[in-house]
C-alpha cells in the first residue's frame, strides 16, 4: 500500500486517540490525493446492528501541491459499539477508504470498517490501582499459619507434605475429587504480607475463598461463610486492615455463573441441613437453577454436573448477591476492595448492571474486574454484543491479548505485529479502562509462565504426561533468562501487571493442578527473587507507569523498544530476544539517560546481551 489517506492511531487524523465519551468531539482528517479530483468526502457510520449514517465533510486546505486535506467534526451522542469507513466521489463514482490493517486505511481494496468504541460520559476507574501491582494467590497453596483447622468436613484430606504433588489421578467412578488440602489460610497471607510489599504489590488478587468442596473452590457452597480450612471472617477482615497498613487492597473471585451441588443453595447430598433446589421444588433456591427435568437433570457449567448453572437474571438470585445486604456489599464491608468475576463473559447484563452498581454504591472506590479471554470491546456472547466496558458494568478485565503478545514474542523470536497487537487494545478500550488492565502472563488457567515460554508443548497430553515432565535444566536456565524479557514487558506495558503467587519464584508446570502447587518458601530462584523487586520498585518510582502514554520505537529482527511517558517522566524499554548480543543506537534525546537496571548512565548507545533488556529513565527536565 502506497498511499495512506487515514491512519486511525494518527491524531492528526482522528484527534483523540482510541476511545471516546458521550459528547466528546472527534475531529477526523482525510488526506486524499489531489489527482482524483475527489469532490466530496462522506463519514459512513452506524451503531453495531443498526442503519448506517452519513456526514459530509468539508475541504479544508492544500498540502503542497499533490494533496489535499477534508475535515469534520464527529459527535457522538450515546454510548455503544460503532463502526465507521469514509466514501469519497470523484467523476468516475464513489470508492470507499477502509480499514487495510494496521490502522491505516487504503483508497480502494480496504478490508473493513474501523471499529469507535463510546462509552458513559461520567466513566472513571479507581485511580488507586493505576501504576500499582496485583498479586494473585492460589489461597491452599501460599502459606499455612501452622494453626489447627477447625470444623473440617471428615471428606477432606488434610497434607502434612508442603510442596508435594497435587492428588490428580480419577477415582474408581473416573473423577477427580480435587479434595486435599496443604494448609494455606487467611492467617498464613497476613504472615506474609511484608514479603508481598518488598515485592511493590499494591493489590492482591484472592482465588476463591469461601466455603465450597474442593480445593480450588469454584464449586460454591455458601458465598457468606469462609471456607474453614481458610480462616474465619475475623480472619479476612484483619487481613485487609493489616494489607492496608501497608498500602495493599484485596479484592475477591466471584463465581456466579454456577455453584456446587454440594452447597446450600442446591444441597444435593444432604450435606446441609436446609432444603436446597434439588430436594423441593418449594425450595427457596429452586428457581435460581435451570431444571429440564426435576431433579436429576439440570443444565450445568460446561457440561460439569457437581457445578449447576445458576439463572443470573433470576430476581432472587441478584438480589441475594447485589441486594442491599447482598453477598457483594457484605464483602466489601469487611474489607475487601473490589472483585473479580469468574467467566464474566457468561453473566448476563441484567446481572452486571446490577452488581456493579452494588459495588459502586457501597463504595464507588471499589473495583469490578472481569475475566475476558478476548478483546472485551467487541465480545459477542448470549447471541448479542456486550458492553461490558462502555461504563455500566466492568472497570477492566483480565487482559489476555496482552498474554499472548508477549508470550508468542519472547517464546518464538518474532517481534513483527507485537505492537498492532497491543494497540488494537489500547484503541479500542476507553483509556480510564485500560490504566488498570489486569496484565497477567500466568493463572490458575495457564501453564506456569516459565513452563510456557521454554516447555514442550502439552497440547493433546494427558495428566499423567504433564506429571512427569519437568524443565530440563537447560531448559530452566533459558527460561529464566526468558522470564526476566516477558516481565519486563508485562511490567511497563499500559495497565497493572499480575504477578501469579510464585512464578517471581522460579515455580514451573503444566496445567491444572501442576500449576498450583505450593510455594517454594527457602528455595526459590533467588535471581528471579532479586529481578522481580526490582521490578516492582521501578513501578513505585516511575509516575509514566501509572498512565503514561505507549509509542513503539521500533520492532524489527527480534528486538522490541518502545516508550511510556508520563507528565513527570518517560521510560525507553529496549527488549532484546535475539541468540546474541547487540548494540542499540539511542535517539540523541535519550544520550546520557540512566539505566533502571545498571543503575549507571548510558551514552550514546546500549549494549544488551543475548535475551537482556534495558529500562532507561528520562526526568521532566530531560524530556524537554
Amino acid at each position: 500500500m502506497d498511499y495512506i489517506p487515514y491512519n486511525s492511531r494518527n491524531t492528526l487524523h482522528k484527534s483523540v486517540y482510541g476511545a471516546v465519551s458521550v459528547g466528546e468531539k472527534i475531529t477526523l482528517k482525510l488526506v486524499m490525493p489531489r489527482s482524483l479530483g475527489v469532490s466530496g468526502v462522506d463519514l459512513v457510520i452506524h451503531e453495531d446492528g443498526k442503519e448506517e449514517l452519513r456526514y459530509g465533510f468539508f475541504w479544508l486546505s492544500m498540502q503542497g501541491e499533490g494533496e489535499e486535506w477534508w475535515c469534520l467534526d464527529y459527535i457522538p451522542e450515546k454510548s455503544g459499539l460503532f463502526f465507521y469507513h469514509f466514501d469519497y466521489h470523484t467523476y468516475w463514482g464513489t470508492t470507499s477508504v477502509l480499514h487495510s490493517g494496521n490502522c491505516l486505511g487504503q483508497l480502494s481494496g480496504g478490508k473493513c470498517d474501523w471499529q469507535l468504541t463510546v462509552y458513559e460520559k461520567d466513566f472513571k476507574t479507581p485511580d488507586w490501582l493505576k501504576g500499582g501491582l496485583i498479586y494473585q494467590i492460589f489461597p491452599d497453596r501460599f502459606f499455612s499459619s501452622g494453626d489447627k483447622k477447625k470444623n473440617v468436613p471428615s471428606d477432606r484430606i488434610l497434607r502434612s507434605d508442603w510442596g508435594g504433588e497435587p492428588y490428580w489421578k480419577p477415582t474408581e467412578q473416573g473423577r477427580v475429587l480435587n479434595n486435599d488440602y496443604f494448609g494455606g489460610d487467611l492467617k498464613g497471607i497476613e504472615q506474609k504480607l511484608d514479603y508481598l510489599a518488598s515485592l511493590g504489590v499494591t493489590c492482591l488478587y484472592l482465588n476463591p475463598i469461601f466455603e465450597a468442596q474442593s480445593n480450588h473452590r469454584y464449586d460454591t457452597a455458601d458465598y457468606s461463610r469462609i471456607d474453614s480450612v481458610l480462616g474465619t471472617e475475623k480472619d479476612f477482615t484483619r487481613l485487609c486492615k493489616e494489607a492496608k497498613k501497608r498500602g495493599i487492597s484485596v479484592i475477591l473471585d466471584g463465581v456466579f455463573s454456577h455453584t456446587g451441588d454440594d452447597s446450600i443453595y442446591f444441597n444435593k447430598y444432604g450435606r446441609y441441613n436446609s432444603v436446597g433446589a434439588y430436594q423441593s421444588t418449594q425450595s427457596p433456591y429452586y428457581g435460581w437453577y435451570k431444571f429440564e427435568n426435576w431433579p436429576e437433570k439440570y443444565r450445568s457449567w460446561w457440561g460439569i454436573d457437581i457445578l449447576p448453572e445458576v439463572t443470573e437474571e433470576s430476581p432472587g438470585f441478584i438480589e441475594f448477591i447485589a441486594g442491599k445486604n447482598g453477598i457483594a456489599r457484605k464483602w466489601l464491608r469487611c474489607g475487601a476492595r473490589g472483585w473479580r468475576l469468574d467467566v464474566a463473559d457468561e453473566l448476563p447484563d441484567e446481572f452486571l448492571d446490577a452488581f456493579r452498581k452494588a459495588v459502586k454504591d457501597e463504595n464507588s472506590d471499589a473495583v469490578v474486574l472481569g475475566e475476558v479471554w478476548e478483546d472485551a470491546s467487541n465480545k459477542a456472547s448470549y447471541g448479542k454484543r456486550r458492553r461490558y466496558l462502555q461504563g455500566a458494568q466492568l472497570d477492566s478485565v483480565m487482559n489476555y491479548p496482552f498474554a499472548e503478545a508477549i508470550i508468542s514474542f519472547i517464546r518464538s523470536g518474532k517481534v513483527e505485529g507485537f505492537t498492532d497487537k497491543i494497540l488494537t487494545i489500547t484503541e479500542n478500550y476507553p483509556k480510564c479502562v485500560v490504566d488498570v488492565l489486569m496484565n497477567h502472563i500466568g493463572t490458575h488457567d495457564t501453564m506456569r509462565a516459565i513452563t510456557c515460554l521454554v516447555g514442550d508443548s502439552c497440547e493433546y497430553r494427558d495428566r499423567n504426561w504433564q506429571s512427569k515432565t519437568k524443565l530440563t535444566a537447560e531448559q530452566y536456565e533459558k527460561g529464566v533468562k526468558l522470564l526476566k524479557l516477558a516481565s519486563a514487558i508485562q511490567y511497563t506495558l499500559p495497565g497493572v501487571p499480575s504477578l501469579y503467587y510464585g512464578d517471581e519464584a522460579g515455580m514451573q508446570g503444566y496445567k491444572d493442578p501442576f500449576n498450583r502447587v505450593c510455594y517454594p518458601w527457602g528455595n526459590e530462584n533467588r535471581e528471579l527473587l532479586r529481578w522481580y523487586r526490582l521490578l516492582g520498585s521501578i513501578r513505585k518510582h516511575c509516575d509514566c507507569l501509572t498512565d503514561g502514554t505507549f509509542c513503539t520505537v521500533s520492532e524489527m529482527l527480534g528486538c522490541l523498544a518502545y516508550t511510556r511517558s508520563g507528565e513527570k517522566d518517560e521510560i525507553l524499554v529496549i527488549i532484546n530476544r535475539n541468540e546474541h548480543p547487540i548494540d542499540y543506537y539511542l535517539p540523541e534525546k535519550w544520550h546520557r539517560s540512566s539505566s533502571l537496571l545498571s543503575g549507571e548512565m548510558v551514552g550514546d548507545r546500549v549494549k544488551l546481551d543475548a535475551l537482556d533488556a534495558a529500562i532507561l529513565k528520562l526526568t521532566k527536565e530531560k524530556v524537554k
